[in-house]
């Protein structure tokens, strides 16, 4: 059963390659990081404090493209912790049919957050609980 989560903290670091969000489940107390690169925690931190760049950037093309395309992105799944990576799908609904795209975690993320609405996002119970068993 999917868990309804939300981004809860984003740390960007200049001195490190790996960044971090905190993803928090919405009805509870349980949160577990997820390292990203810098270009995507930099999207991500721009769109939740309402930055517009002046042209596209990559995740404002990609929801652009999929919504004058007739998709209309339904929500985020991350779906499989598989050697300690994270896996998640896109979820487009286009022409009465629902479709998966495979994503990285943080490029779902970052296209979730730049939707208008934001989309949900959903954590897999299997995948939350190996997340904060790795935690442990």
């Amino acid at each position: 059963m999917p868990v309804p989560m939300e981004l809860s903290r984003i740390i960007i670091s200049e001195i490190n390659d790996q960044q971090v969000i905190y993803l928090k489940e919405i009805n509870g107390e349980r949160r577990f990081p997820i390292l990203i690169g810098i270009f995507e925690a930099t999207s991500i931190d721009r769109r939740v404090k309402n930055y517009r760049a002046p042209r596209p950037l990559t995740h404002d093309l990609l929801v652009s493209t999929v919504e004058q395309l007739g998709g209309q992105f339904q929500d985020v799944i991350i779906n499989e912790l598989r050697d300690h990576t994270y896996f998640a799908r896109l979820r487009i609904r286009h022409q009465g049919e629902l479709v998966e795209i495979d994503a990285r975690p943080s490029d779902a993320i970052a296209v979730a957050v730049t939707c208008d609405p934001a989309l949900p996002i959903f954590v897999n119970e299997e995948v939350l609980q190996d997340a904060l068993d790795d935690q442990a």
